[in-house]
């Protein structure tokens, strides 16, 4: 039975965890909250290491310098655990309160199944007593291209979003992946990826679609109906387009009014501009 005892905050250690972002403000509200009264014991390894409770350890420090807040309630493990032991403890606390990131939900499980090489899916949703169908869910970026996992990280696409991606083949999700971005709505993306997967081209059509690059750079391709193969075909053209103004030493000003007096003289109507 694990014993419950007062800690002075010198006596923690950490070590790798599940949740990755810790929030100095959300830290310090909750070290405030702290000073009034300790809800919830922190959950540690016999020799101090942080089972359970690092954000509590955290926030304490936080204000713990300046305050009466100098230790902390812990509960010590009878014995230490493996790994994959406290894996599973601070996937469980923090699955329940539902404030992990996507991509900390997604690595975190993955870790697990890295731990446990023998696991079948069943067995992490049986151990985490969630849903098999979240597991797969929770899993599915596993399945997606870097870009895809990329965007988890920074937050700009959930799970869901991964999840609807995941279920096309790899050479197709990019597509898919910079409709999301350009600002669809989920059952839009589940929409289009469906269509993908019968073999329909059309998916989803649009007259703006917007694709914000990482560098910070947002790109927007704007024209009647596109589909984001016109997209993707409007973009190769203005880049060779873009290359060859450079070669000649235009500028940016020079090179939109050059594009612009062709596109009018042309006879064909233009279907898009970027």
């Amino acid at each position: 039975m694990p014993q419950l005892v007062s800690k002075p905050l010198n006596w923690f250690k950490t070590n790798s965890q599940v949740r990755k972002a810790f929030e100095e403000d959300d830290l310090r509200r909750l070290g405030e909250s702290l000073k009034s009264k300790q809800l919830q014991p922190i959950l540690a390894q016999p020799d101090g290491t942080i089972i359970a409770g690092e954000r509590r350890y955290r926030a304490a420090k936080i204000v713990g310098l300046a305050s009466l807040l100098a230790s902390l309630e812990v509960k010590i493990a009878d014995e230490p655990l493996s790994d994959s032991q406290i894996h599973i403890w601070q996937l469980m606390e923090n699955l329940l309160r539902e404030n992990l990131t996507g991509f900390e939900q997604w690595t975190g499980c993955y870790e697990l199944m890295c731990m446990n090489p023998t696991w079948q899916m069943k067995d992490l949703a049986q151990t985490l007593n969630l849903d098999p169908s979240m597991v797969t869910r929770l899993l599915s970026p596993s399945k997606c291209i870097p870009a895809v996992q990329k965007a988890l990280e920074e937050g700009t696409i959930g799970i869901s979003d991964c999840y609807s991606i995941s279920k096309l083949p790899e050479k197709e999700q990019a597509g898919l992946l910079a409709l999301k971005l350009s600002g669809v709505s989920r059952d839009q993306l589940e929409q289009a990826g469906r269509k993908a997967r019968n073999g329909s081209a059309a998916a989803v059509r649009s007259s703006k679609i917007k694709c914000q690059l990482a560098s910070g750079v947002c790109v927007v391709v704007s024209g009647a109906d596109l589909s984001l193969d016109e997209m993707i075909q409007a973009l190769a053209e203005a880049g060779k387009e873009a290359k060859k103004a450079r070669d000649q030493g235009l500028n940016c000003d020079t090179f939109q009014k050059v594009m612009r007096d062709r596109a009018k003289s042309s006879s064909a109507e233009p279907r898009r501009c970027s």
